[in-house]
């Protein structure tokens, strides 16, 4: 058979979340194919359908904004409910 699955990923290692970054992997039996990094700022292929798929989808600039919109929307958001949650305890 075969398995498909979407991580996305939020890594940051400062309390004001400044240097956060959002990671969306695209992975097809276990390897990643096509991966966002909002670092880079567009996709980026690893395989033949990845490379063709990242051509396509950084075309595309709506794609892209909402891609790069995920670290204020989701990451910041749920970093900042998790600090307040956790890290902030005494």
């Amino acid at each position: 058979g075969y398995f498909y699955s979407r991580w996305t990923k939020c890594i940051h290692s400062s309390r004001d979340l400044s240097d956060i970054v959002y990671i969306d992997n695209y992975i097809f039996n276990k390897d990643v194919f096509i991966q966002f990094n909002s670092t880079v700022g567009d996709f980026v292929g690893y395989t033949e359908l990845g490379v063709f798929n990242a051509r396509k989808w950084n075309s595309d600039s709506g794609r892209l904004q909402s891609e790069g919109a995920q670290v204020e929307r989701y990451c910041k958001h749920n970093a900042e409910i998790r600090l307040a949650a956790i890290a902030d305890k005494s």
